[in-house]
């Protein structure tokens, strides 16, 4: 009896594992891993030194960790006579939100006009919105100073928000997103009956919604940190916001380390809340403006 071997497909060629495949992704995990740290540092400093005494943070000897955390300091803040900094959050937060909602609503509708409605003037105007970008801000703070006192808007909600519920960056923004945006889903609303309001407000917003959220994040966030402004408007310390409050606790006589600290990061607690709940919606919004990083 006669064996053979079996037959062999000479033409299966052997598949060679990619020799830059495990040493590539290792390469991107550790870059990335350094980045994280990097950008994790000054949290690290916020937290470690505000659980640290004014001798431990100024001591010549460094210290990773404080020797005894020092819980009281949580509540200092508070406690301050001189300064109202629950007032402050509770102002920096009705502010931030409102403005954020004001400018989500006015930069949305002005770029799905400017996108969507036919209209001879429209590259003109949106030409005009995008020269906007150029004239500097402090060519307009004092003007817009000015405005606002004449109409008794200092030291008010009034004159905190409404100056700044319009951004040419986010009205571009929006009607880059609107031009991309599916013609079919607004033609069959068209076929139902709606008009260009109700096209909007019913098909275009809540299948926008990745991307409303990642407006709503940078301008919040914006909102959130903006000072020179509510510096100049909220003259009482009633109106003050949570960064001019933060500024008051340093001053040419004394500096308290442990309090600015403490109050530091208690005041981006509400960012980082915000960040961790929009941050699916936010990566997804980032991803369809076609912004690359």
């Amino acid at each position: 009896m006669t064996i053979t071997a079996p037959d062999i497909d000479k033409s299966t060629k052997p598949v060679k594992a990619k020799r830059g495949g495990v040493i590539g992704n290792t390469g991107l995990y550790l870059a990335t891993g350094v980045a994280a740290l990097l950008f994790l540092i000054p949290f690290y400093l916020i937290v470690r030194n505000a659980f640290m005494t004014d001798p431990e943070i100024t001591g010549e000897e460094w210290k990773w960790f404080p020797t005894a955390i020092q819980w009281g300091n949580i509540a200092e803040p508070f406690n301050d006579p001189t300064v109202d900094f629950a007032r402050s959050l509770w102002n920096s937060v009705v502010v931030a939100v409102l403005h954020t909602a004001g400018i989500l609503l006015i930069c949305s509708l002005a770029g799905y006009g400017l996108a969507r409605i036919p209209y001879r003037h429209a590259n003109k105007v949106f030409y005009a919105v995008l020269a906007t970008l150029m004239v500097p801000t402090a060519v307009t703070f004092v003007p817009s100073f000015v405005l606002v006192s004449s109409l008794g808007w200092v030291d008010s909600y009034r004159g905190l928000i409404i100056p700044g519920l319009f951004s040419g960056f986010t009205c571009f923004l929006f009607r880059q997103y609107f031009l991309g945006f599916p013609k079919e889903l607004e033609e069959a609303a068209r076929v139902d009956g709606l008009g260009y309001w109700g096209a909007y407000w019913r098909v275009v917003v809540p299948n926008s919604l990745n991307f409303f959220a990642a407006m709503a994040t940078i301008t919040f966030i914006n909102g959130w940190n903006s000072f020179l402004w509510p510096l100049v408007i909220g003259q009482d310390p009633s109106a003050w916001t949570v960064q001019v409050a933060l500024s008051s606790y340093m001053t040419n006589q004394t500096v308290n380390y442990h309090l600015i600290f403490m109050a530091t990061a208690i005041s981006i607690l509400p960012l980082i809340f915000v960040f961790l709940f929009l941050q699916r919606w936010l990566v997804q919004g980032i991803a369809q403006t076609g912004i690359k990083g």
